[in-house]
């Protein structure tokens, strides 16, 4: 079967219009339910089924199969962390702030009516002083899962013939990842004001695992609104681009993915509760690579571009599995008592 080669057509300065560019959704938090791996005492779901990942492979042969079980976590937004600076951070605000799944009203005026979106709660200090918060998924989203889809319990099924033939990783269509991306021209993000005074910034990490921060503007106006950020050195004349012309083969596909948001909030403005809800993010960006059919199948014969794509994802799912593991242990050695009962004051009066 032939495959495709990709020629690098685009420019590593900034270049293009919008009408050589695409449009995507990099992530949409109203795809983020939880939907399957019900708890076991609840009978809720706690996972989203299409982002969940088995860290198990990283925790060794000391566990039992039962504890490899429950090993699983995903992009469901009560899973999404808040990282707190040093000037933001005590044990009141690492305690309540938190990432929920925010439900709109079935009558409210959006085409996402009746959906869940990210809803985030961070606790800033009173004093006066810079402060910040990330808020950020649960683990380093994968760049090179490979798409399958997951039971209801969470395990990875086979890969079909179609979702191996689409090319696609698990993350992309809007959970995190978007591939072939050149130059980045735009940036929104649509969110609700509540009128804090606070800066919003985007971060992105690219195939050199470099990250990026935007600032796409302060959060005091009320309501949903899309907040854009324009790429200032983006260049739109063709003719004042650097054009620089690589190898066909092998070259690996350009991406970028989510790894979060952050909130700032300077030493002059108020403290203490900010409240923020998230729909999505989008980008527009022009493409790294046209693609075209080839007389020879190039990756068929010498299998490079796979070989190095194998050896990112066993590295990410390296990093991603050894974090998971470390807060299972540390969530098993909690203790699951909340309150004393007057049995346990009439024991201790007995003993006396």
């Amino acid at each position: 079967m032939k495959r495709t080669f990709y020629l690098l057509a685009s420019v590593l300065l900034l270049a293009g219009s919008l009408s050589f560019a695409d449009k995507a959704v990099l992530i949409d938090f109203t795809q983020l339910d939880a939907d399957c791996c019900k708890d076991a005492k609840t009978d809720r779901p706690t996972q989203n089924k299409r982002t969940v990942m088995d860290f198990s492979v990283s925790a060794g042969a000391t566990f039992t199969e039962d504890q490899k079980g429950l090993m699983k976590t995903s992009l469901a937004l009560p899973e999404w962390e808040i990282d707190l600076n040093s000037s933001a951070r005590n044990v009141g605000s690492l305690a309540e702030s938190k990432v929920v799944a925010a439900p709109v009203k079935d009558s409210a005026k959006v085409p996402f009516a009746g959906k869940n979106v990210m809803g985030v709660r961070v606790i800033f200090p009173s004093i006066a002083c810079n402060a910040n918060a990330k808020i950020v998924p649960p683990f380093d989203i994968p760049a090179y899962e490979p798409l399958a889809d997951r039971d209801d319990n969470g395990n990875k099924k086979e890969q079909t013939d179609e979702q191996r033939a689409s090319g696609k990783t698990l993350f992309e269509d809007g959970y995190g990842v978007v591939k072939n991306v050149g130059t980045v021209k735009s940036i929104s993000v649509l969110t609700m004001g509540m009128n804090y005074p606070h800066g919003l910034y985007v971060m992105l990490k690219d195939n050199d695992n470099i990250e990026h921060r935007y600032f796409m503007g302060y959060l005091g106006f009320d309501g949903w609104e899309p907040l854009v950020w324009n790429n200032p050195q983006y260049i739109s004349e063709i003719r004042n681009r650097e054009i620089r012309v690589y190898p066909i083969y092998p070259r690996g596909l350009p991406f970028v993915k989510f790894t979060g948001f952050q909130i700032t909030r300077d030493a002059a403005h108020i403290g203490d509760n900010y409240i923020g809800y998230f729909k999505d993010v989008q980008i527009i960006y022009d493409k790294a690579l046209l693609t075209s059919d080839r007389d020879i199948a190039d990756e068929d014969l010498w299998g490079i571009i796979t070989k190095k794509e194998t050896a990112r994802q066993t590295a990410e799912m390296s990093r991603f599995g050894n974090t998971q593991v470390n807060r299972y242990l540390e969530k098993e050695k909690m203790d699951t008592e909340n309150y004393f009962t007057a049995e346990d004051g009439i024991k201790a009066e007995s003993k006396n």
